[in-house]
Order: structure tokens, then sequence, then C-alpha cells
């Protein structure tokens, strides 16, 4: 069944530097401390778009109210595959960003991803920035470090005197939001995937829709972070077997994809090398094709 997408584009800033993309479905408080981050954290005038799925808590209402938030709003939650490819049409500016409304943007997260672009003499490039989350979930793109698990537990004022001080460097494979790239190239692509609705995995399949189109690099920044409670919204939703959709989709596994091809994780040097799948692992690819066929 159809659902009516309601869109409202209130932003009469047209300089904006970015267009920031939220999803939220009922998270009302997590999303009100995200736009706070942002307001007060940024270094640049950002348009914010919000996408509400559903938004039976008050989200709909408190976005409405708010002058300098467009919004798309379905009273169904169609996830992020639908839900950010409908956000496209009110983009204002040349650079997507999509973020997710659990993450708390940390002082010039903007200025850090602003300066790397930069620094790259063309558009064919995809950039995340660098997540902090509470527990150990071995991510190697991600710090470790427990600044609380949820809004009663968050020690803002300790993030904000420790982050700066955290180490790490710039790494490979950026796949996930905080995630930044050319408008130009997310219509080449098509932008999110709808098979894989409403969005395991969609994240290494645009990806990997990049890299087919001759993208090569996908560069983490080490300096730009956000604090990520983990997955508020996500662990509520009826998940997609996303896994075997990739698998089936491009004959590789995401797995592979992300460790052998894109390198996640790994130290930043170079925009990465071109890759050949070797026969054995054509062979063991198409073992497993064969059984999620089943």
């Amino acid at each position: 069944m159809l659902v009516t997408i309601q869109k409202e584009n209130k932003s009469k800033d047209r300089n904006n530097t970015f267009s920031l993309i939220i999803p939220t479905w009922n998270n009302l408080p997590y999303l009100t401390l995200c736009l706070e981050s942002i307001t007060k954290h940024s270094d640049f005038h950002h348009q914010i778009i919000v996408l509400i799925n559903e938004g039976s808590d008050g989200t709909l209402e408190w976005v409405q109210s708010q002058e300098s938030l467009d919004y798309v709003y379905s009273p169904e939650n169609r996830g992020i595959c639908f839900g950010l490819n409908s956000c496209r049409s009110l983009v204002n500016t040349d650079f997507i960003v999509y973020i997710n409304d659990d993450m708390y943007l940390l002082p010039h997260w903007d200025l850090e991803l602003h300066q790397q672009m930069q620094s790259i003499p063309h558009f064919n490039y995809i950039l995340s920035s660098t997540m902090i989350e509470p527990y150990d979930t071995n991510n190697p793109c991600v710090i470790v470090k427990n600044y609380g698990d949820s809004l009663k537990t968050f020690e803002e004022k300790r993030l904000l005197s420790e982050f700066a001080d955290l180490e790490k460097a710039d790494w490979q494979g950026s796949t996930w939001p905080p995630l930044i790239m050319h408008r130009d190239l997310w219509d080449l692509v098509g932008g999110m995937s709808v098979e894989f609705s409403p969005g395991m995995y969609s994240d290494p399949d645009l990806s990997m829709k990049l890299w087919q189109a001759g993208i090569r690099h996908f560069k983490g920044v080490g300096r730009s972070r956000v604090y990520h409670f983990g997955s508020k919204s996500t662990a509520r939703v009826k998940k997609n077997t996303g896994r075997t959709t990739f698998l089936l989709k491009w004959g590789i596994s995401s797995g592979y994809f992300t460790k052998k091809i894109l390198l996640r994780g790994t130290r930043f040097k170079q925009p990465l090398p071109e890759h050949r799948i070797n026969g054995f692992t054509q062979i063991i690819h198409r073992i497993k094709r064969a059984f999620a066929s089943f």
C-alpha cells in the first residue's frame, strides 16, 4: 500500500554548507540532543532535513514548530532506504550528510570534514566521521570510550573535555554515518537501494555501488568525531536479511567487501588499489550463494 509522504522546505538560507539528513523513528529525546549538538558544535551553517518515520511520540509536531528544520514525514515507518531517497528533492547544497539521530556531534566535526574535502582535487570520494562508542563491538573504525549508553547516563561535560585527546588516525573504508558525499555521486548510483528496506546492510551496498562506479576514495576522518549511543532505533526494528541480499546481489559477502576490498579500519595512506578476486575465493562465494538461494 502506497504511503503518502509529506514534505516541507522551510529553510530560507541558501548559503548552507552541507545538507544534513537525519532519520528518526519515535526517538524525540535523542533527536533533540543530536540537533542541539549540531547547533552548538558546527563551524558552518547547514541545511537540516529530518526524516520523520511515524512520529507518534510528538516528533512531527515538534519539528513542525521549529522554523529552521526541513522535513519529510511518513505516517508509517518506511525505514531509511525509501526515507533517505525521499529527502533528496529537498537538498539545497552540493553535499549530502547522513547522520543517525542517536549521535552527538562534537566540536569542529564539520570543519574537519571540510578541510579534508578541500585537500582533494575532485568530488569522487565518500568520507565518514569517526564514532566514539561506549562498548567494544570489534569495530576497528571506532574509538571505544564510555561516556554513557543512554541520555540518563550521558557524561556530556567529561566527553567534551576529553574527546579531542583520544587517539585515532584517518582510516580506510567509509561506509556508515556520519557520511558525506557530493550529491552528484548520490544521484549517479541512485541513492539507497530499496531492496535492503528497512535498511540493514544498505550502507555497505551504497559503498559497493560507488566502488562499481569507480570511486576509490573511502576515508574515515579521525579528527571529525561524534559520540554514538548505539542503535537506539535499529534495535527496535524488524530487521531485513541484508547479509543474504548483499551476497546474492553482488556475488561476494559484505564482510569480504569491507575487509578485503575497502580495507575497513586500516590506516588511511592513499585511495584504495584495484582488487582482483582470486579463483578460490570465487568458488567459496559461489557455494555461499547456492546455499543462500534455498
